[in-house]
C-alpha cells in the first residue's frame, strides 16, 4: 500500500509488482481486492478512493481544495446549537455540546489545511505548469477558492460571535468549550493573515504571466519579421540599438596581467618569465611543438611464452596400433615429460570425448587410486 500510494499520480503499479512484494502470495492480494482496499484497473492496481483520501488527509498531502467540509461543519454546529437550546434532558444536551466541540475543532483544522494546500498549489502551478493558458486558468480558479475560504472564515468568526450563538456559549459554560473557541479564533486569525498574503501572491503571479506573455508575443513578431527580412524596414530596431548604451552591448574588456616588482626582483621566476616572453615574440606567437623520442626499441621487444601441449592425435594413433586398454597404455606412454595420475585421467577423458567412435568401449571397470575407469580397447 505504501508503494501504491507513492505512485498514486502515475498509473504504473502493475499486478505482478504487487505479487513480488507479497512474495507471490496471490491469496493475500486477492483478499485485498475482495475487501476493496485495492482496485484493479486493467493490468494495474490502485488504492480505493476511501483509503486514498484517508492517507492524503492524515499525511497532509492532499492537493484538492474542498471548502465543503467547512460548510458542513458550520451547518453541524448551527443544528446542534439549536438542538441544545431546545433540549430539556441534561444527558442529551451534553451529547449535543460534545458534537459542537468536535465540529469546532474540525473547522479550525480544516481551515488551516485548506490554506496550506492552497498556497502549495499556487506555488506548484506557477513553477511547474508549462502551458501558459492552463497556468493562468488554474491561478484564477485558485483565486476563487481563496475567496471561498475567506468567506467561510468570516462566517465561522461570525458564528462564534453571533447573538443567538452567544446565548448558547453563555448557557453551556464549559472550560473545554472556551479553550476550543480561543484556539479556533487563533487559527482563524492565522488563516486571515495567510489569505491576504496568498491574494498578493496570486496578483503578482498573474502580472508576471501577463508581462511574460506580452514579451513572448513581441519576440515572436520580431522573429517573424527577421525571417521575412523585413526587420530593418518595418521597425526602428537599429536606431534603438544605437541609442542604447547598456553594458551588455559593450565588448568584454581584457586586462594584461603585469608582473609585480617583487617578482621581477627575484632571480629564478623573473628570468623564466622573461625568457618565455622573448621566445614568443621571436617566433611570432607560434608555439614550438615538442617532438617525441624516436627510440622505439622498448616497444619492439618480443615476449615469447612457451606452453607445452600434448599431441592427442599422436597418442591416439599409438594406442590404435597396440592392444592394451587405454588407461594402462597412457600410464606407460612416453609423453616426453613426467605425467601425474591426475593429468593421465585428463588425457584419458579428452581422448574419449574426441575419438570415441574409433575405440571399443566395454562394460568392464577397473579401480586405481580410488578412481574407477572404463576399460577401452582399439577397434
Amino acid at each position: 500500500m505504501t508503494e501504491i500510494f507513492e505512485k498514486r499520480k502515475v498509473l504504473s503499479y502493475k499486478y505482478d509488482d504487487a505479487l513480488e512484494v507479497l512474495d507471490y502470495n496471490e491469496d493475500k492480494l486477492r483478499l485485498l481486492l475482495e475487501f476493496t482496499v485495492l482496485r484493479e484497473n486493467g493490468a494495474y492496481l490502485e488504492l480505493d478512493d476511501h483509503f486514498l483520501q484517508f492517507f492524503e488527509q492524515v499525511l497532509e498531502v492532499n492537493e484538492e481544495i474542498n471548502v465543503s467540509y467547512i460548510t458542513e461543519n458550520l451547518q453541524t454546529i448551527n443544528q446542534n446549537i439549536i438542538y441544545y437550546l431546545k433540549e430539556n434532558s441534561e444527558s442529551r444536551k451534553y451529547n449535543y455540546l460534545r458534537q459542537v466541540k468536535s465540529a469546532l475543532r474540525k473547522t479550525g483544522i480544516i481551515a488551516i489545511r485548506n490554506v496550506v494546500d492552497l498556497k502549495r498549489n499556487i506555488d506548484n502551478t506557477f513553477k511547474n505548469e508549462p502551458n501558459y493558458k492552463i497556468k493562468k486558468a488554474k491561478l484564477e480558479h485558485l483565486d476563487i477558492k481563496r475567496n471561498d475560504i475567506a468567506t467561510l472564515v468570516m462566517l465561522t468568526d461570525n458564528l462564534v460571535a453571533g447573538d443567538e450563538e452567544q446565548t448558547f456559549f453563555k448557557t453551556a459554560s464549559d472550560e473545554e468549550l472556551q479553550r476550543i473557541i480561543n484556539a479556533l479564533r487563533g487559527k482563524l486569525n492565522f488563516c486571515r493573515h495567510n489569505l491576504i498574503y496568498i491574494q498578493k501572491q496570486i496578483i503578482e503571479f498573474l502580472n508576471r504571466l501577463k508581462y511574460q506573455s506580452g514579451l513572448l508575443e513581441k519576440i515572436r513578431q520580431l522573429k517573424y519579421l527577421k525571417d521575412q527580412f523585413e526587420l530593418k524596414s518595418k521597425t526602428n530596431i537599429v536606431k534603438l540599438l544605437l541609442a542604447d548604451h547598456s553594458l551588455v552591448y559593450e565588448p568584454n574588456p581584457t586586462y594584461s596581467l603585469k608582473l609585480s616588482l617583487d617578482q621581477l626582483q627575484s632571480d629564478d621566476e623573473a628570468l623564466d618569465a622573461i625568457k618565455k616572453v622573448v621566445s614568443r615574440n621571436r617566433s611570432g606567437g607560434r608555439s614550438v611543438i615538442q617532438l617525441s623520442d624516436n627510440n622505439l626499441s622498448d616497444y619492439l621487444q618480443l615476449d615469447i611464452e612457451e606452453v607445452e601441449q600434448i599431441n592427442l592425435k599422436a597418442v591416439k594413433n599409438s594406442f590404435l596400433a597396440g592392444s592394451n586398454n587405454l588407461f594402462d597404455f597412457l600410464r606407460t606412454y612416453d609423453f616426453g615429460k613426467p605425467v601425474s595420475f591426475e593429468e593421465c585421467l585428463t588425457i584419458y577423458c579428452q581422448l574419449i570425448c574426441q575419438y570415441d567412435l574409433q575405440f571399443k568401449l566395454t562394460a568392464e571397470y577397473q579401480t586405481r587410486q580410488n578412481t574407477e575407469y572404463l576399460l577401452i580397447y582399439p577397434l
